[in-house]
């Protein structure tokens, strides 16, 4: 007769092989959609003639609507459902991101980084919100560092997609950097299409689940969240009130200054430390993104095994700060990609633990307004990282003092963290 723990394995097990691979994929070219611009920069910025500063603040323009879209994107999805709102929105941006060759000034290029913003604004945090319809607390961050480990796949994957684009240049008269755009904005729409087909609302729909896994998933479901204190389970207009979300909101700001700098500049740093041409350049960028993706997942694995949060998100965001205060003066291509990589390990790293902490604390309709403020407070961080990244480096002609600043803000974040009270 099959116990309750072997019940629960099963049940768990069929709903990770059902979810995770999918919404991985889709959150991984959600990433490249919204990073590939960094890609291109190596060429925009000379054909267009773009200044580091114009292509910056294009950069990080798009985490403006992000930020400003986020909280009624996210209330949209619990009034239409999970299936339906991710669909549309993964059409939507990646039509507007296969639509980015046709921008040719600095204002079209805002314009359609602004829009993609406004697309993709629901998307993450309608997808912290969607695991707590599935995943008991027990699994959450594990859970999560397995999906957003596509942000740091992205970067591994991404590379050699970006160069192998690229490499079309001159095909129908079109620069290869216009083909970056198209090739990596079409399969966004196309898994838009399949994800009306394949994923469900909550379990209780969940046809491809037993009578008894349905049953056991939505009772232990129901009964965890029936167990939130009364101190956190507040409604939507409390949540503005609380401390908690603010430090939590405060951190997630400067670890989106540290990994958006990396994700949107890292190819034109690497390509002036190192010299290299501009497409061995960007397949070099595959080694910071994949040291994050393995610490990432192993950071999530302990965290997850000894409940301990706090500690393994502190140290991870001191790791990113090594990482950024050695590639701030170290001028040898190799050492300087170490240090990235520890960068990277270290700003991803702390993902799985520091997700873990909100999506705890509140429930129902403060749950989603909640996580989505949290990660507006994360979009103004990837909307100031670029911008700080390129005002400095074209002030002192060199990412170096850029890269040293991001590191000071990290310190800030340990500190923060350091002083939380809930893990």
């Amino acid at each position: 007769m099959e116990t309750g723990n072997e019940q629960s394995a099963r049940t768990l097990a069929r709903v990770s092989r059902r979810l995770i691979p999918f919404l991985f994929v889709l959150y991984m070219f959600a990433y490249l959609d919204r990073v590939n611009v960094g890609y291109a920069a190596l060429f925009i910025r000379s054909e267009l003639g773009f200044s580091d500063t114009v292509y910056g603040t294009g950069a990080g323009l798009f985490f403006v609507s992000y930020a400003l879209f986020e909280v009624p994107s996210n209330l949209i999805l619990l009034r239409v459902g999970p299936r339906r709102w991710i669909g549309i929105l993964m059409v939507a941006w990646g039509i507007i991101s296969a639509s980015m060759p046709l921008a040719h000034t600095p204002a079209e290029f805002y314009l359609l980084r602004f829009l993609l913003g406004v697309a993709e604004a629901g998307f993450f945090p309608g997808i912290v919100l969607y695991f707590t319809f599935w995943f008991p607390k027990q699994l959450k961050a594990r859970t999560l560092a397995r999906f957003m480990a596509a942000t740091a796949v992205a970067g591994v994957v991404g590379a050699p997609l970006s160069n192998l684009l690229l490499r079309l240049n001159g095909v129908a008269g079109v620069a290869g950097w216009k083909w970056l755009f198209v090739g990596e904005g079409v399969p966004s729409i196309l898994l838009g299409l399949l994800a009306f087909l394949l994923l469900t609302d909550d379990p209780a729909r969940a046809r491809w689940l037993r009578e008894d896994e349905r049953q056991w998933l939505t009772q232990t479901l129901a009964a965890e969240q029936a167990q939130v204190s009364e101190t956190h389970s507040v409604d939507f207009r409390a949540v503005w009130r609380n401390r908690v979300m603010w430090r939590l909101s405060a951190i997630y700001f400067l670890l989106s200054v540290s990994f958006y700098s990396l994700s949107l500049w890292m190819p034109v740093v690497l390509k002036q430390i190192s010299g290299a041409s501009a497409r061995r350049v960007i397949l070099l960028t595959a080694i910071p993104w994949l040291a994050a993706t393995l610490v990432m997942l192993a950071i999530a694995h302990f965290s997850d095994k000894s409940q301990k949060r706090r500690l393994f998100l502190v140290g991870s965001v001191i790791g990113a700060v090594a990482g950024f205060g050695l590639s701030a003066w170290l001028s040898n291509p190799w050492l300087a990609i170490a240090a990235l990589s520890l960068a990277a390990s270290g700003s991803w790293g702390g993902l799985g633990p520091f997700w873990s902490l909100p999506s705890t604390m509140l429930r129902g309709t403060a749950a989603a307004g909640g996580i989505a403020i949290i990660n507006s407070a994360g979009a103004l961080g990837g909307f100031c990282g670029p911008i700080l990244m390129g005002l400095v480096s074209d002030a002192t002609h060199s990412f170096h003092a850029a890269l040293g600043t991001v590191a000071v803000l990290l310190l800030i974040a340990a500190g923060l963290a350091w002083r939380l009270r809930v893990a």
